[in-house]
């Protein structure tokens, strides 16, 4: 037998499913249902574009697209007096030499190894001749984005004003590197990935036709591994039935694969989760023996944790076709019980994790470190719990301040202390809201504590005018009128309001009146301070100071280091009372 003979033999035994249902007219094709009509009807009102651009990813069906428009304006019907048509005939002679790659009018040209100028010279010189045959000549230009920006610029005359009898049509998976003088004089086509459901129906499509058993579990996992190509959806499959014979499972295209089972991935997502770190190895080891590949069941606790979240903030996406039932039900359990903190920072571990496992000399370590990580980090505390703690130690050991004590001459500070603090109503610890995250029991018993807490929510400019632009009319927890100044802005009682019930989460109502009110906090200050330096300056230790020195004055009064009794030695006076933290 010749090499020819036994070539055709082999051909006529077996073809690849890829090529074997390779769609031959807009009906056959999948998922493609925009497109099929716009030309459908473009066919049957004679309004034909000269030039397509068809683009998406690989596998969708541009190139096989390319050849059902070719077929669809050549073909002559079966008696040869047919017009162009959306339902070639398949059996002209067009049709047949089209299907079979050897029409001398239809020519396909693939762009990655006919990049140059001088290639689009030579097409263009072919352009000026009318066809042999048929009622057509078309141009099929695959990976078009491959031509170099001279060759687009050569082709730009002759795609703008081309002879009638000439047709172009331009396939390519990078839409972006298209020039827009190209583009524009397109009719462009965007043939969308195959969904999860028009996959799954294709695919059991061809199973029966293969007469081959295969279970939907199976086929969700080709599905799945396709991301949306026909083409690649075939090949898996025909990969399958050549692994598994007439009978495909679910743990059979996994193992092909290389896949984790799902249900798996979930438990071991479980025990990480809940910090069960041997666990977690333990369940690694056992997939990885399996024959799972480690990067891939990364990639797996990536999507479960992104499927996670849908479910934690839209129930209905349990729905999706590619989750069995018994899983449907355990994700959703688990999104019950996870925040979306702990989701949102699995998420950016597992994502920066994959990148370092991709580049690792060892990948099956680089999991386990990734895992161990991710363990570790559920156990840590919430941000907002460290950032309250810490603001509640602050305010805990934040000094309140006071007149001065027992050496001092005592004067009553005035009703407003600036340092006063809000307070838990229960009356347990002082305490301050984290920035954000309002506390129905945060108190706010005086207009001191409010100006307080404005200060240390650092609203500094509502805080300045607080301090000296306010009088004090009345104050309520819960309401405030206020007689404004001079320089007070305009909106303050409106941001003054807003604010504070975003911090405590209950209603407020802040109002001016014309009343006089009290001084402001500021004015409060510095007569408590004048008042204080009067006191100080009648005490008989600093009377003595200042009479040594004329010109010396009191600046201020603020607390120092010493004790009472270092006061009486210093002093050599009688009558201190022991004690420490007195202030002069």
């Amino acid at each position: 037998m010749s090499e020819a003979a036994l070539t055709d033999s082999i051909d006529a035994a077996y073809r690849v499913l890829a090529r074997k249902y390779r769609p031959t007219r807009f009906a056959e094709l999948v998922g493609q249902e925009v497109m099929v009509r716009t030309l459908t009807n473009a066919l049957a009102n004679g309004r034909l574009a000269h030039a397509f651009m068809l683009t998406g990813v690989r596998g969708v069906g541009k190139t096989t697209t390319a050849r059902i428009i070719a077929r669809a304006l050549n073909c002559v019907g079966p008696d040869g007096t047919g017009s162009p048509t959306d339902s070639p005939c398949g059996v002209c002679e067009h049709c047949v030499a089209i299907g079979e790659d050897r029409h001398v009018d239809v020519l396909e040209i693939d762009a990655a190894s006919h990049t140059g100028v001088a290639d689009v010279r030579e097409l263009i010189d072919g352009v000026r001749y009318a066809p042999v045959s048929a009622r057509y000549k078309v141009y099929i230009i695959d990976e078009v984005h491959m031509l170099s920006t001279q060759a687009f610029n050569a082709l730009l005359k002759t795609l703008e004003e081309p002879p009638p009898h000439v047709k172009f049509v331009f396939a390519t998976t990078e839409i972006r590197k298209i020039p827009i003088t190209v583009l524009s004089r397109c009719q462009r086509f965007d043939l969308r990935r195959l969904g999860t459901d028009d996959m799954l129906a294709f695919l059991t499509d061809i199973a029966t036709r293969e007469d081959v058993s295969a279970d939907r579990a199976a086929l969700l996992l080709i599905a799945g591994a396709a991301e949306g190509s026909a083409r690649d959806g075939l090949s898996l499959l025909d990969q399958a039935i050549a692994h598994g014979g007439d009978r495909l499972d679910e743990k059979l295209i996994a193992k092909m694969l290389g896949l984790a089972d799902r249900g798996r991935v979930l438990e071991l997502l479980d025990a990480i989760l809940a910090g069960d770190i041997a666990g977690a190895l333990r369940r690694l080891a056992d997939m990885d023996a399996a024959g799972a590949d480690p990067i891939v069941i990364t990639r797996d606790l990536l999507d479960l944790t992104h499927w996670l979240t849908r479910l934690k903030v839209a129930p209905e996406a349990g729905e999706d076709l590619v989750v069995a039932e018994t899983q449907r039900r355990r994700g959703l359990e688990m999104a019950s019980k996870l925040s979306m903190a702990a989701l949102a920072r699995s998420w950016q571990i597992l994502l920066k994790g994959l990148q370092e496992a991709q580049t690792a000399p060892m990948p099956r370590i680089a999991v386990e470190m990734l895992l161990i990580r991710l363990a570790f980090v559920t156990e840590l505390p919430d941000p907002g719990a460290l950032l309250r703690q810490a603001r509640g130690e602050v305010a805990d050991a934040t000094p309140s301040d006071a007149a001065l004590r027992n050496t001092l001459p005592h004067v009553a500070p005035p009703a407003s202390t600036m340092n006063a603090a809000p307070t838990i109503s229960d009356g347990s610890a002082q305490a301050q809201a984290v920035d954000g995250e309002p506390q129905a029991r945060l108190a706010l018993p005086s207009f001191e504590a409010l100006v307080a807490l404005v200060g240390e929510r650092r609203e500094a400019t509502l805080h300045a005018a607080l301090l000296g632009d306010v009088h004090l009319v009345r104050y309520a927890e819960g309401h405030i009128e206020l007689r404004l100044g001079e320089n007070a802005p305009s909106d303050l009682p409106h941001r003054l309001q807003a604010r504070l019930e975003e911090w405590t989460g209950q209603r407020w109502v802040v109002s001016t009146s014309r009343e006089q009110g009290t001084p402001t906090l500021n004015e409060q200050r510095r007569r408590h301070s004048a008042a204080l330096r009067e006191s100080v300056a009648d005490h008989p230790l600093v009377a003595a100071t200042l009479a040594s020195f004329p010109d010396a004055e009191i600046q201020d009064v603020r607390k120092i280091g010493l004790g009472r009794a270092d006061y009486a030695n210093a002093a050599g006076e009688e009558g201190f009372e022991s004690g420490e933290g007195d202030e002069g």
